[in-house]
């Protein structure tokens, strides 16, 4: 199990916490497996807008590289980290402890300041919300602070911009941990759109083609994406989408320029790929999983696609 230590201070902005923590709650019940703690150098602190959070944590000890530490921003931290005042200095220390004991370390908007305070930002691509991009530029100048991102991963620092960017940056995380699809998953239940940052790599199948307004060729790329294990036919997709078969066609090609069938394909690869990682598994197991038929369908696909074997594939990742 991994946890993700939401790292709460006075004043701290709502949507900054609860936004990445509801992507991982979201994710869990798609089947990741994340612990979320909340913590914080007292009990109990006040958010913006005035919401007393209680019963809090303390700051753990025993951080190590299995966990995720998330900064949310505050209008107090910020200062604070710029004035380089003596009350934050407790939560710089442990930020750094924590960094230097294998944790991922990460911020949402002006959660970065307490990343510079505590030494994480220095040499690094970074970025906050557009309004500070200058404040974080001039009290940490060994930051390389970009601007117009949503999110930097840099190594095991994390950065996103304002807000809104923190559930950006949280998609972005679990689709590191748990794969393309559980974070596709989690961005359907809280009906967002995933977007990725140029780093990215780009164009997953999950994400792929889903900026139309073919409500029905939503609904079953979203049945796809949730069965890739079961058999579907083109006119049990078009029962999900309440349309006829004729009509789900023409309308899948108009959405995604492509057929049900290609759509369907591309997934179950995506999938395959993701469970190829896992040496434990055999190709046979791996397409039964992609709701392939066998080992050999699996691999006359996959060469199709990628001009070599799963195998070779697998051996070429490791």
């Amino acid at each position: 199990m991994k946890r993700v230590i939401f790292v709460l201070t006075e004043r701290v902005e709502l949507f900054d916490a609860a936004g990445p923590a509801q992507v991982f709650h979201e994710a869990n019940a798609a089947g990741a497996d994340y612990a979320l703690v909340f913590a914080a150098a007292s009990a109990e602190v006040t958010s913006v807008p005035s919401l007393t959070l209680a019963r809090l944590h303390p700051l753990p000890d025993d951080v190590g590289p299995s966990d995720t530490i998330v900064v949310p921003g505050s209008g107090i931290l910020r200062e604070d980290a710029c004035a380089r005042r003596a009350r934050i200095r407790p939560l710089v220390a442990w930020l750094r402890r924590a960094y230097d004991a294998g944790a991922r370390v990460c911020s949402v908007c002006v959660g970065a300041f307490a990343l510079g305070a505590a030494g994480l930002l220095n040499g690094r691509h970074v970025t906050t919300h557009w309004k500070y991009i200058e404040a974080l530029q001039q009290a940490f100048p060994n930051a390389r602070v970009a601007t117009n991102r949503l999110y930097i991963f840099d190594g095991r620092i994390a950065t996103s911009a304002g807000i809104a960017s923190g559930v950006d940056l949280a998609l972005a995380i679990v689709e590191r941990d748990a794969g393309a699809r559980i974070a596709a998953i989690a961005a359907r239940e809280m009906v967002v759109g995933v977007r990725r940052a140029g780093a990215d790599e780009q164009l997953s199948p999950y994400f792929h083609a889903r900026e139309h307004v073919f409500a029905e060729v939503h609904a079953a790329q979203d049945w796809l994406v949730e069965h890739l294990d079961e058999p579907y036919s083109l006119e049990s997709l078009a029962r999900i989408a309440g349309v006829s078969s004729r009509t789900l066609t023409r309308q899948f090609r108009a959405a995604t320029g492509g057929t049900v069938k290609d759509y369907a394909t591309s997934l179950r690869l995506a999938l395959a790929r993701e469970l190829l990682r896992d040496r434990s598994l055999k190709v046979e197991e791996v397409a039964e999983r992609c709701g392939l038929r066998d080992g050999r369908h699996l691999r006359r696909l996959w060469r199709e696609r990628f001009g070599a074997s799963p195998s070779h594939s697998r051996g070429a990742e490791a």
